[in-house]
């Protein structure tokens, strides 16, 4: 029959409804995921729809996926790091939501003191697996919302928990059903989505909870989950692959509002970033990201990464405080112990330093021509230099404006003032002579304090 859309406004067929697909044998996609030979990634030329939600948000993992990853973090460091996502977030809660591990007691211990605080964002929530066991943990401790895990692939149902897809099915239901009864609203985690049979399993099951939800009268949300970072953001992908395929077809086939779906990466092959943001622009309001990206494998989306693609998107930070992302990876580092790649993007402590005297010169004259952005407005994160036997003149003008603040001002110095001239001698002797490491700032203050008879 036809049906005018409420999301279209234009008529469209909804004369057939996804029912569950119960093979006998796993669907394992080998023309796609051969395993002796890299994915590949298969295209139908169909188009998708771009449908960016009124409202999208980042949700966080660092406590749940980050730490599985990483040695455990200690209490006060998740009570720290919450209160500094509460501020990154800011007042409108962009960043909406951050999950917990119950299992310990020192999980459980984070989670109260976190909660005691009285933050409104990031809300609280939890994460478990798909039993009425874990379930009388979430009711237990009065939350508002959980994470069930989900598996949908066949290599989880057939292989992992030994079942067929009805059987599975139930299993998770049952579970919902019980978050229902309780008042709780069920978040779905679908793990391995991205080699899932979508019509054969994943909308069938998605149409099932949906049924369930409007029975009780409490919305369910689902998360897609690619597990393996298999995603790809290319238009024109065909399923199982397709990040827009994927959101287009749980909100088209599946009547999932944007607001409960939320789109959770990986970044096996580099796309983390890319299907998070393709995810936005396709219909899903929330992308589900870790601090620095620390999770399995590769790692998750990285959070601060999302904070600039919202800000690209939307125009505006919408009061969100990025000079917090600073402080995140400073904490991280000093306080945790946790080694941040220095050529990160915006966290890693070379990601605004230049090594080329030829930029080096750029900057001197103009910070824009190779700085991203007002990395010292944004970020906190002044540009800089980094002298070695490329660096050059300007470069050593450059480190010394800026490491004394003396730009703009009447004491800026130029490439050919003579201890800028004196200082490139010395680091010329140095590489002459075997050096292979930059020259350090102890090295140059030294240097300058002498030559400067102690002016800076």
């Amino acid at each position: 029959m036809l049906e005018i859309s409420k999301k279209t406004n234009l008529l469209e067929q909804k004369s057939y409804k996804y029912q569950l697909q119960d093979v006998a044998e796993p669907n394992l996609y080998r023309d796609v995921y051969s395993y002796t030979e890299v994915p590949k990634v298969p295209f139908n030329h169909r188009r998708t729809p771009m449908n960016m939600p009124e409202n999208i948000w980042i949700t966080d993992t660092t406590f749940r996926d980050g730490q599985q990853s990483v040695e455990p973090y200690t209490v006060d460091q998740i009570v720290h790091l919450y209160k500094l996502l509460s501020r990154l977030g800011g007042p409108n809660g962009i960043i909406r939501q951050t999950e917990f591990f119950i299992y310990s007691k020192k999980d459980r211990e984070a989670l109260e003191r976190c909660r005691e605080l009285g933050l409104q964002f990031p809300e609280i929530t939890t994460w478990i697996r798909a039993s009425r066991e874990d379930f009388k943990l979430v009711r237990d401790l009065g939350i508002r919302e959980t994470g069930i895990l989900v598996s949908c692939s066949d290599y989880h149902i057939f292989k992992k928990l030994k079942m067929n897809r009805r059987q599975a099915l139930d299993h998770y239901l049952a579970t919902v059903s019980d978050a229902f009864d309780a008042g709780v609203v069920p978040r779905c985690h679908f793990e391995d989505i991205t080699r899932a049979d979508f019509y054969g399993f994943v909308v069938p099951f998605v149409n099932e909870l949906h049924e369930l939800s409007v029975k009780a009268g409490i919305p369910v949300k689902v998360r897609a989950c690619d597990t393996m970072g298999y995603g790809v953001p290319y238009t024109e992908v065909a399923l199982p692959r397709s990040v827009a395929g994927i959101v287009y077809g749980l909100q088209h086939y599946s009547d999932l509002e944007s607001s409960n779906l939320e789109w959770h990466g990986h970044n096996d092959f580099y796309k983390a970033v890319a299907n998070a943001s393709t995810a936005w622009l396709y219909g899903a309001s929330a992308v589900n990201c870790s601090l620095l990206g620390i999770g399995e494998r590769t790692g998750n989306i990285p959070l601060e990464a999302m904070v600039f693609e919202y800000a690209s998107l939307r125009g505006t930070f919408d009061g969100m405080d990025p000079t917090v992302i600073t402080e995140i990876a400073e904490y991280f580092e000093k306080e945790m112990g946790y080694r941040i790649p220095p050529m990160t993007p915006f966290v890693g402590e070379n990601f605004n330093v230049t090594r080329a005297g030829i930029h080096a010169d750029g900057l001197l004259k103009d910070e824009e021509i190779y700085n991203i952005f007002d990395t010292e407005t944004i970020l906190n994160r002044p540009a800089t230099v980094m002298i070695t036997k490329t660096s050059g003149l300007a470069g050593i003008a450059y480190w010394i404006n800026q490491h004394y603040k003396l730009i703009g001002t009447p004491d800026e110095i130029g490439k050919r003032d003579p201890m800028v001239v004196t200082i490139k001698e010395w680091v010329d002797a140095e590489y002459e002579n075997g050096r292979q490491n930059a020259i350090s700032t102890g090295e140059l203050e030294e240097m300058i304090t002498e030559l400067s008879n102690g002016k800076f």
